[in-house]
């Protein structure tokens, strides 16, 4: 269990901690000479059951709040310090203001110096102290008189500690690593290392994580878990990391960085969260209020934008956005203090919502409910709010990075909500099945709209079935849905087109005697088929006759246009989309050339560059250079056999 004090300057703190543990948490010699705690400091008391229990000694002094702010950031139980002969302090209040902020739930109170004063004066600071708690989450915690000149009432208060140490919750280890750095050093024959409190996941020796938000690659050479050498450190512990990299140095890390596990690193310089303005504000704080952002161990400086109204009175709670001058890490649920412009008082604080919003639209109403919902602390409750309230479909893919989610938990989480999922292996993503019905219903009136304007066409390309469609989707969703819609029999594919299950397209007696001409001469070219030009000198007719008339057979889906002057039966341009599969699976890395493709396919140098583009075009494959790879699977592009015109 990690314990932190909080208080007034001067209220005995460090005395205490060396009482409970022999050891003096003033390492600095400033802090020495001074007789002021001035940065974090530490001790470890081990249990009779195995157990440690820590203590995280943080400074009172109003100027050192910064430094104070690091060490309550993720803490398991909270020892309240007032001096009997002061009572309860500027300190006092402020500390226990940052703590009922931090969400710290767990802790009691030392009224210290009790040497000092009489009896009675303890009795009316432990009233006192008993009022200000009421109205914070540290409400009915136990009030210890102590003394660390005569040793008066430690026994009782550590066996209270050593007591509620067997009963704390143990933060649980899901998620991805996560540690918040408030510490670096360097040792001796050892090299860097890093401290801090594990806020999720578990790490290992060895283990090959990021330093965040610089992205440094670093591998874990040892731990310390509460200052003991383990194998082993996990989500609530405080450890020590030694940590290696290539050319990383003391001064790559600093005070607020992170490391983490690659999934976690997501640094952010807009963050979206629910935030509340202390009572004892003397006035409303305004949109885009510059603030001091303290969450975990980062100080940041940055504006405070609020989404539902121009201002926040004291007391009063609201989504904002947090708009930082730098980059920090951040997860779903991260708690954060806000101080004012001066760093000279608190102000408020609260809780992250989403680390990953849009980049505009902050304040739109389908924004607004997509907070709402995903702000519950439970993931599956939190999906099924946040798909029930979705205008169109969920990103799980984004939900499940914002909240820190493994894949596995995320597949837990998904598997109880109940919603039509739908995923290319890039995109998942996920409606509401009221959602789901009305924009089937959607996509059928478009399609027979769009049939009864075009009665000699297969039917709309998807960018044609969205135009038509009211209200439109996103073109990506559209994408999405267009295999399930098919599946579900609520559309027919024949390539990039679309049409109705009954929809059959019209040919005049005329056409389908050219059709049966041109037929032959595109079967007899099979991967090879002809330009238009020799087409019109093989039949005699017109070029742009041919060419006119290849276009309405294109939209009947009996040809495809892969260029102006070139078209494919379907069936000879999928056994070309075959053939660059066939190469991308022989291919080491999946990448194919064009080289490599000609020769797989058979067919000459440019043809296969006018075939790649297409494909390209279509999103079969995608470029990078002078390569290619698959994009989409061939079936779901060429619908098993019929092809595109694009």
């Amino acid at each position: 269990m990690i314990v932190a004090t909080a208080g007034h300057v001067d209220h005995g703190k460090t005395s205490l901690v060396r009482a409970l543990t022999g050891i003096d948490t003033d390492r600095l010699p400033e802090e020495k000479q001074r007789n002021l705690t001035i940065d974090l400091g530490f001790a470890y008391v081990p249990l009779e059951d195995g157990g440690v229990l820590g203590f995280v000694d943080v400074p009172g002094h109003e100027r050192f709040i910064r430094n104070m702010l690091c060490g309550v950031a993720a803490v398991d139980y909270a020892l309240l310090v007032v001096a009997a002969d002061d009572g309860v302090m500027p300190q006092t209040e402020e500390h226990l203001a940052i703590l009922d902020l931090l969400g710290v739930e767990a802790g009691a109170v030392a009224i210290t110096k009790t040497d000092r004063v009489d009896p009675g004066r303890v009795d009316e600071v432990a009233e006192e102290v008993e009022l200000y708690l009421d109205e914070t989450r540290l409400a009915g915690a136990a009030c210890f008189p102590v003394s660390s000149v005569d040793g008066s009432g430690m026994d009782a208060l550590k066996a209270h500690l050593e007591s509620v140490a067997h009963t704390v919750r143990r933060r649980p280890a899901g998620g991805h690593f996560r540690l918040a750095v408030d510490r670096a050093f360097t040792v001796v024959g050892a090299g860097l290392v890093v401290t801090g409190t594990a806020f999720s996941g578990s790490v290992s020796v060895d283990d090959r994580l990021l330093l965040s938000p610089a992205r440094i690659p670093v591998r874990v050479r040892g731990i310390h878990a509460q200052d003991r050498k383990a194998e082993r450190g996990r989500a609530g512990e405080r450890l020590a990391l030694n940590i290696v990299g290539q050319s990383l140095g003391r001064d790559d890390v600093a005070r607020g960085d992170w490391v983490v596990e690659e999934a976690a690193h997501l640094p952010a310089r807009r963050i979206d969260a629910t935030v509340r303005i202390l009572s004892d504000e003397t006035r409303p704080v305004a949109h885009w209020t510059p603030v001091h952002v303290h969450l975990a161990a980062a100080d940041v400086t940055g504006r405070l934008a609020l989404l539902e109204a121009r201002s926040l009175a004291p007391g009063e709670s609201g989504l904002a956005q947090l708009v930082l001058d730098r980059p920090i890490g951040a997860m779903h649920g991260d708690r954060f203090v806000l101080r004012d412009q001066s760093a000279t008082r608190t102000v408020g604080g609260g809780t992250v919502v989403d680390v990953l919003p849009p980049a505009r639209g902050r304040a739109r109403p389908a924004r607004l409910a997509y907070l709402k919902a995903v702000r519950r602390p439970e993931a599956g409750a939190a999906l099924q709010a946040a798909v029930d309230a979705a205008a169109d479909a969920v990103d799980l893919v984004k939900f499940a990075r914002a909240r820190n989610l493994t894949e596995a938990a995320r597949e837990d989480v998904c598997s109880a909500t109940d919603m039509v999922r739908l995923g290319d292996g890039e995109r998942d993503v996920a409606f509401s099945r009221q959602r789901w019905n009305e924009l089937k219903s959607t996509v059928g009136t478009a399609l027979a709209r769009w049939h009864a304007d075009n009665e000699d066409a297969v039917g709309p390309t998807e960018a044609n079935l969205r135009s038509a469609m009211e209200p439109r989707i996103a073109v990506d969703l559209l994408r999405l849905a267009v295999p399930e819609l098919e599946r579900e029999g609520v559309l027919v594919r024949e390539g990039a087109r679309v049409r109705l299950p009954d929809h059959k397209p019209k040919m005049t007696a005329a056409d389908e005697a050219l059709w049966r001409r041109l037929e032959a001469l595109l079967e007899d070219g099979g991967t090879r088929p002809p330009p238009v030009g020799e087409i019109a000198d093989a039949t005699g007719l017109d070029s742009r006759r041919i060419s006119t008339f290849l276009g309405r057979a294109a939209k009947l889906g009996l040809v495809v246009g892969a260029t102006k002057n070139r078209y494919y039966l379907p069936a000879a341009l999928r056994g070309l989309a075959d053939s660059f599969e066939e190469a991308a699976g022989e291919s080491a890395d999946g990448n194919v050339t064009a080289a490599s493709f000609r020769d797989k396919a058979g067919i000459g140098r440019n043809l296969a560059i006018e075939v790649l583009e297409y494909f390209d075009k279509i999103r079969f494959t995608r470029r990078a250079g002078n390569e290619r790879r698959i994009l989409r699977p061939a079936d779901e592009v060429f619908g098993g056999g019929a092809g595109s015109e694009g």
